[in-house]
């Protein structure tokens, strides 16, 4: 078994390598939708562990994706010194900050702003701190869009061009550059394998969070609130932990992003986009790193491959219907039926909505008392079954 898993695993790598070089070859439009969908994937994990791991329900995500663009816009373009001469004098040749500084700067900025916005909602749960963490993104959008005066700081709605792409000891991004036997590989290319290690450095990190005491004190805190304080776990410094934590990859993929688009405005940070990460966690599997991934690859790839779809269609109606429109409409369609027909996520976390097929689970007799619901025999609640191994709700290491 473990070989088989190996061999699967060898094969996918193999296939991630070779994915970018093989779509160059139709166009770098294939890859630029790919490495949209890595930002995506790195946005869906960081808010999982607000949303899937931690139960709460924040829609104001795109806040911290936008801190972290504009963190790198306002450092790697000329905006700066061509607005403020006493920085143009520190810096004659302009700002140009390095990938390595980039990273940890967007990560740790992210995560204050993250338990900034914690703090204050420690006591609202669900629906409360829904509205309130939409009106911290909105807010952030709106002075991203109005700090052009009296002193302009983000350029206002006209946003930051002219963005450096990522440098790595002199080693550009932002061009193409040939290889052996005249092989030329595409900037796209080279961002795809640089979120490529981000989006796999990222997945290890939540993986680690999801087994140990931390994430099992989050996962705890999502079942019952008041059981987990009980049982004595700090929910106010866990839940402030989970905002910093799913805030910081949030940064990280913001900064990514402006590099790799070499502009940003607060039209690419709307409350759609919010209602979107949140919809790729719940649609691939709330909590389930798999699904998750998978929920951020197709509904950031669906809209792209829905340009062929309605294309046609606005041609064969004379353009009464307007294409974008159309995308919208199959988008929402597909969303409506993945979730009548998977309601639990497209690929769910086997630890939830376990059902036992008969009094003892399945095992041998003596199992662990089961609750009657509707003829249907359940497992204790929050799936804490005593005795068994990888209890996933229990504190205890």
């Amino acid at each position: 078994m473990k070989n088989k898993n190996l061999i699967w695993f060898l094969v996918a790598g193999l296939g991630l390598l070779v994915l970018p070089l093989l779509l160059q070859t139709q166009g770098n439009a294939w890859v630029r939708i790919v490495d949209i969908a890595l930002l995506y994937v790195l946005l869906a994990l960081g808010l999982n562990i607000v949303v899937g791991y931690a139960g709460l329900l924040d829609l104001g995500y795109v806040a911290f994706f936008a801190i972290g663009a504009y963190m790198y816009a306002l450092l790697a373009s000329p905006h700066l010194t061509d607005t403020f001469p006493a920085i143009k004098a520190m810096f004659p040749g302009g700002l140009h900050v390095s990938l390595f500084a980039v990273i940890p700067a967007a990560l740790v900025l992210a995560a204050l702003f993250g338990v900034l916005l914690g703090a204050p909602t420690l006591r609202l749960r669900g629906d409360y701190l829904a509205i309130v963490t939409l009106g911290f993104g909105e807010i952030i959008r709106v002075f991203l869009n109005t700090l052009d005066h009296p002193v302009n700081v983000t350029n206002g709605p006209k946003g930051l061009d002219a963005i450096d792409p990522v440098s790595i000891l002199g080693f550009s991004f932002g061009k193409p550059h040939k290889l052996f036997d005249g092989f030329t590989i595409s900037s796209v290319s080279l961002y795809y394998y640089l979120f490529l290690i981000l989006v796999i450095f990222t997945v290890i990190i939540s993986h680690r969070l999801q087994l140990s005491r931390v994430g099992r004190a989050w996962m705890a805190i999502r079942e019952d609130e008041i059981a987990a304080k009980a049982m004595g776990i700090n929910t106010r410094n866990m839940k402030l932990l989970a905002f910093g934590m799913g805030a910081s990859f949030g940064g990280v993929s913001g900064a990514m992003f402006a590099s790799f688009q070499n502009f940003v405005s607060p039209e690419s940070f709307s409350l759609m986009e919010s209602v979107m990460i949140v919809a790729m966690v719940v649609l691939g599997g709330i909590g389930h790193l798999p699904g998750v991934i998978l929920g951020a690859v197709l509904l950031s790839a669906l809209p792209e491959v829905l340009r062929y779809v309605a294309g046609p269609l606005q041609e064969m109606t004379g353009g009464r219907l307007d294409s974008s429109i159309l995308r919208q409409l199959f988008i929402a369609l597909a969303m409506i039926v993945i979730m009548l027909v998977r309601p639990r996520g497209l690929w769910p976390s086997p630890e939830h909505g376990k059902v036992r097929k008969n009094g003892n689970g399945g095992g041998g007799a003596g199992g662990p008392p089961a609750h009657h619901h509707a003829g249907v025999i359940l497992d204790t609640p929050a799936d804490e079954v005593p005795g068994e191994p990888g209890r996933p709700m229990s504190i205890n290491p």
